[in-house]
């Protein structure tokens, strides 16, 4: 009991010492980090249009895919979470792996951006996207690579517009808004996108994130933070955490007619899977799909049930699909190198087989 009572303040003493080291070597740390960039792969500008840009990548080998990958991301984040830091992106790996690669970058909607709607992104700034990629590549049709909405919206370009398209990916893909097993689609259905699009035009990039952050509240806004703590002097994990965390916070508005359409026609009345979705004036039926179709799932998807993407392959028309299940969560398939090591290999094998 007496040593006890003489080791336990040291030990304390000590702990309190490596804490104060600690914090200062973390200080040190975080003063010598660069702000991080919005995407690090060399690319170059090759179309235009509104608040849009569309980059291709310069590729990394001689003889890359013939036929070029064009990556449709989601509205509500920047596509740049496939290209964060050098040794950490997505697209570098994509590069290397033998694939030409090109990236719509939606830009940030603004008040007179408001009553564009989902016909004007996929019928107007799309199609205009893939005749830009098709004529730069010099091919008559591109490989999709869509992600969350991104892909939601690819798989509806496919259906609407077929002789353009040669092999389809769709990744964390909300395509049946039927599941209720994740919070996000259980909001969905109650959410009146009608009034607060009256109420504000646009809704905001910032309200959009909070809501993503509630999803997992405690792992989100507490649990990441406090793990932190332990990493203050490590400057390669500093570095990466900053990068995501600016990643994440970089929201843009969302235009009101396409939040309002989306909110409706697909969480409340689940119109794609039912065949009864408007584009304009032409009905989306995914029958109309026959190309090659990689669906890929991530089993620990915070955002995008399970039960929502896997039914795609039994409603298109092709008879060429696969889906494949990592796990994994929404945003790790691009940012871990485990799950970069896995996915990679196998989207270079599904085109490649398919690239004649």
């Amino acid at each position: 009991m007496f040593d006890d009572l003489v080791t336990l303040p040291k030990r304390n003493f000590q702990d309190a010492l490596e804490a104060q080291h600690r914090l200062i070597k973390g200080i040190e740390t975080l003063t010598k980090l660069e702000r991080p960039k919005g995407g690090v792969s060399e690319k170059e500008v090759i179309y235009t249009e509104d608040k849009l840009t569309l980059y291709h990548f310069i590729p990394k080998v001689k003889r890359p895919l013939k036929t070029p990958i064009l990556i449709s991301y989601a509205l509500v984040n920047k596509y740049y979470m496939l290209d964060l830091q050098e040794g950490n992106s997505f697209v570098e790996d994509l590069l290397k792996a033998g694939g030409d690669v090109y990236v719509i970058d939606w830009g940030y909607p603004t008040k007179d951006d408001m009553f564009i709607t989902m016909e004007d992104y996929i019928q107007g700034y799309m199609y205009n996207c893939v005749d830009a990629v098709l004529e730069h590549a010099g091919v008559d049709k591109v490989n999709f690579f869509g992600i969350c909405q991104g892909a939601n919206f690819a798989t509806i370009f496919t259906a609407l517009n077929p002789d353009k398209v040669k092999n389809l990916v769709t990744v964390v893909a909300p395509i049946d808004f039927s599941p209720c097993d994740k919070l996000l689609f259980q909001w969905g259905k109650y959410l009146d996108a009608d009034s607060m699009v009256e109420a504000y035009g646009n809704i905001s990039g910032e309200i959009m994130n909070n809501g993503f952050l509630l999803l997992s509240p405690i792992k989100l806004t507490t649990n990441k933070y406090l793990d932190l703590i332990d990493k203050l002097d490590n400057e390669k994990a500093m570095t990466n955490f900053l990068a995501l965390e600016s990643w994440i916070f970089d929201s843009p508005d969302q235009a009101g007619a396409t939040i309002r359409q989306f909110t409706n026609d697909m969480y409340h009345d689940n119109k794609l899977v039912k065949g009864e979705l408007l584009i304009g004036k032409e009905t989306v039926q995914l029958k109309n799909i026959k190309q090659p179709v990689l669906n890929i799932i991530a089993k620990r998807d915070d955002q995008v049930p399970t039960l929502a993407s896997e039914p795609l392959p039994k409603l298109v028309g092709s008879k060429d699909t696969e889906t494949v299940y990592y796990d994994s969560g929404h945003i790790g398939l691009f940012v871990s190198k485990r799950s970069r090591e896995q996915v990679i290999p196998k989207l270079i094998e599904f085109y490649s087989l398919r690239d004649e």
